[in-house]
C-alpha cells in the first residue's frame, strides 16, 4: 500500500491545483465583469444516466446487484472549460452511484476529477499538461479517446508539445501514464508525430498529407513481475522472455486529387507479449482453447479510396490486421488499457434490428474489405449499397454483410426509406459462444416520415428479421426471428414521444423457455418521452432490451438483458 502513497498524494495535489486555478479563474470573471467579457470565455456541459431496475428473470434481467437489491444507478460528468490570459483551462467531475457501465454485472461507485488540463500558445508552441486525449494518424498506433456508453475513458495523463513550424508542418511529442478511472496505470507511454501538407507543382489541385509517428510503451514493475509469474507455469515449447519496450511505428499520408481522395497507413509493432484467448492449451495431455501469453510483432495495413461527384458517392476500404494487440500491460483484457485504435470495417447501422449483430474489429487477425455507394439522381431520391466482408488469416469467414436502401421524398410533407440487409455473423468469435453456427438473417426495413404541419411530425417504422435454423437443435439460430416496431411524434422545437416493440415472434435456442422448457416468443416493448429547450435535453424511457453486442465508436461489448426505467440529462452552456 505505501509503494503507491506518494504517487498518488501527487495526483490529489494537482487535482486541488486545478480547482483552486478553477476558483481563482472564476472569481476573476466575476471581478471584472464587464471590462474583461472580451477575453475571458467560459463553457461547459453536463450529462447525467439515472437507471432505475425492474427485475425480470424471465429476459435474464437479474443477478445483479442492482436488480437484486439496490434497484438504482447514475453516472454524472460535469465538465468546465475556461479561457483568459491567453490560457485555456479545464476541468471535469464525474460520478458513479451503483453503476453497471465499467461492467454490467456488476456495480461500481465512486466520485472525484476524471478529467482536468491547463494549455498555453507560446508562438508557434502548444504546451498542454494535465489530461490528453489525441491521436497519431487513424489512431491505429496511438489514439487516447473516451465513449462514455461503455465508461472508456483512455485520455493520456501527463504533457504534450507541439511545435507548428509553419501553416504546413508540426510536430508533437508526448508523455505519460494511460488513465484508469480515477487513477492511472502504472506503463510509461510516450510518442512523437511528424504531419505535414505538401500541394506539388503540377497544376490539377493535387495534395499530399503526409505523417510519421512513434510510439513506445515501457511495462512497470509490477505488470512485468505478474508477466513472469504466469509464463513460469507455461512448458518449455510456450514460455519466451518478455520485453519490457514495445515500439510502434505508423507511416501515412493522405492524397487528394479532384474528386479523388486516398488515404493509406502502414503501421508494424516490435516483439511484445499479447493474450490470445483462443489459444490451444495443452493440460494434462488434453487441448483445449484458452487464454495464453504469445510473443510476437504485429503489423497492420489499412486503406480507403474514395470518389465524390455528380451525385454519386464511392467508397473502398481495405484493412489487415495481425497481431496488432497494444495495451498498457498485457493482463487487462476486453476494452480497458488500449493505447491504439483499430478502424472498424462493418457498416454501422442505427436501426435496431439492423444493429442485432456487430462485427467488434479482432486484433490477433482480420482481413477486412468494405464498399459503399451513394447515387442521388435528384435531391427527391437517393440510392445506397453496402458491402462488407470480414475474415481471419485462416480465411474462416467472420462477418458479411450486404446492405441496400432507397429514400423517396414525393411531396414536402412525406418521405420513405425502404430497404434490406443479409447478414452472416460468427458468434463463435464475437460473442465467445461455443459450437454455434454462423448466424444467417435477412432483415427487409422501412422509415415513413410525415410532416402533420410545421411543428408536428409522424414517423412510422417497421422490420423483421429472418434467421436460419440451427441443425444441432432443430432449432432457429440465436434468438430465432423478430419483428419491431416504432411509432414516433414529434412537436418542434420541444417535444418528441416514442412506443416500440421488439417482439420475438420465432423464438430460437437462446430464447426464454416456458414451463415445458420451449421457446416462448417474449416482448421487449420501449417507450421514451424527450423534451429539448435552451441547450437542455431530458429523456424518460421505460425499456425491456434483449442481450447483445453494443457498439459505440466502433468499439463493441456483450451486454446482458436490461428492464427499468431511465432518466436521462444532457445540458450545454
Amino acid at each position: 500500500m505505501t509503494t503507491y502513497l506518494p504517487r498518488l498524494n501527487l495526483i490529489y495535489m494537482f487535482q486541488r491545483l486545478a480547482l483552486l486555478i478553477y476558483g481563482v479563474c472564476c472569481l476573476q470573471l466575476f471581478t471584472f465583469g464587464q471590462t474583461n467579457q472580451q477575453t475571458a470565455q467560459i463553457s461547459g456541459n453536463f450529462q447525467a444516466n439515472a437507471n432505475f431496475f425492474i427485475r425480470d428473470s424471465l429476459i435474464g434481467a437479474a443477478n445483479t446487484p442492482q436488480y437484486d437489491r439496490q434497484l438504482y444507478g447514475a453516472e454524472a460528468w460535469l465538465n468546465l472549460n475556461y479561457s483568459n490570459w491567453g490560457f485555456d483551462f479545464g476541468i471535469r467531475f464525474d460520478v458513479f452511484n451503483n453503476s453497471n457501465l465499467l461492467n454490467p454485472t456488476d456495480s461500481y461507485s465512486d466520485e472525484g476529477i476524471g478529467n482536468w488540463f491547463i494549455q498555453k500558445q507560446i508562438g508557434d508552441l502548444e504546451l498542454r499538461a494535465g489530461y490528453i486525449y489525441d491521436q497519431i494518424g487513424s489512431g491505429i498506433i496511438f489514439r487516447a479517446f473516451e465513449e462514455r456508453p461503455l465508461l472508456i475513458d483512455n485520455a493520456l495523463y501527463g504533457v504534450k508539445l507541439k511545435y507548428n513550424f509553419d501553416e504546413n508542418w508540426s510536430i508533437k511529442a508526448f508523455t505519460g501514464r494511460q488513465k484508469q478511472l480515477f487513477d492511472t496505470y502504472e506503463s510509461n507511454i510516450k510518442g512523437i508525430n511528424i504531419e505535414g501538407f505538401v500541394e506539388p507543382q503540377i497544376g490539377n489541385g493535387t495534395t499530399l498529407a503526409p505523417g510519421l509517428g512513434i510510439v513506445n510503451r515501457t511495462l512497470d514493475d509490477n505488470s512485468m513481475n505478474a508477466l513472469v509469474a504466469s509464463l513460469n507455469t507455461y512448458t518449455p515449447e510456450e514460455a519466451f522472455v518478455p520485453n519490457y519496450n514495445s515500439y510502434a511505428f505508423s507511416f501515412y499520408n493522405t492524397l487528394s486529387a479532384g474528386a479523388f481522395n486516398w488515404y493509406l497507413e502502414a503501421a508494424v509493432k516490435t516483439e511484445d507479449a499479447i493474450n490470445n484467448p483462443f489459444a490451444s492449451v495443452v493440460i494434462d495431455g488434453d487441448t483445449t482453447i484458452g487464454d495464453r501469453f504469445i510473443n510476437e510483432p504485429g503489423s497492420v495495413l489499412y486503406s480507403s479510396l474514395s470518389y465524390a461527384g455528380q451525385g454519386l458517392g464511392i467508397s473502398l476500404e481495405v484493412k489487415r490486421t495481425e497481431n496488432f494487440t497494444f495495451r498498457t500491460r498485457p493482463q487487462v483484457q476486453l476494452n480497458r488499457g488500449i493505447i491504439n485504435f483499430l478502424p472498424p470495417m462493418a457498416r454501422v447501422n442505427t436501426y435496431r434490428l439492423l444493429s442485432r449483430y456487430n462485427a467488434a474489429t479482432q486484433e490477433l487477425g482480420e482481413l477486412a474489405v468494405q464498399a459503399d455507394i451513394n447515387y442521388a439522381p435528384s435531391r427527391n431520391l437517393r440510392f445506397n449499397v453496402n458491402v462488407s466482408n470480414i475474415w481471419n488469416l485462416d480465411n474462416e469467414l467472420l462477418h458479411r454483410e450486404l446492405y441496400a436502401d432507397a429514400y423517396y421524398r414525393p411531396n414536402r410533407e412525406t418521405s420513405v426509406r425502404v430497404g434490406a440487409q443479409y447478414q452472416q455473423y460468427n458468434q463463435e468469435v464475437y460473442e465467445f459462444k461455443p459450437n454455434v453456427p454462423l448466424v444467417d438473417g435477412v432483415t427487409p426495413f422501412v422509415d415513413v416520415l410525415y410532416k402533420l404541419d410545421n411543428q408536428r411530425a409522424l414517423r412510422f417504422e417497421a422490420q423483421y428479421k429472418v434467421v436460419g435454423e440451427d441443425q444441432n437443435v432443430e432449432l432457429k439460430q440465436d434468438y430465432g426471428d423478430w419483428a419491431f416496431l416504432l411509432v414516433e411524434y414529434s412537436i418542434a422545437p420541444h417535444w418528441t414521444f416514442s412506443a416500440s416493440d421488439m417482439y420475438n415472434i420465432g423464438p430460437g435456442r437462446e430464447s426464454p423457455t416456458d414451463a415445458n422448457n420451449q421457446p416462448k416468443a417474449v416482448h421487449y416493448p420501449r417507450f421514451d418521452v424527450s423534451y429539448t429547450k435552451d441547450g437542455n435535453r431530458f429523456d424518460l424511457s421505460y425499456i425491456k432490451q434483449v442481450e447483445g453486442v453494443v457498439c459505440t465508436g466502433g468499439i463493441c461489448r456483450l451486454e446482458p438483458a436490461f428492464s427499468g426505467v431511465r432518466f436521462t440529462v444532457n445540458s450545454s452552456f
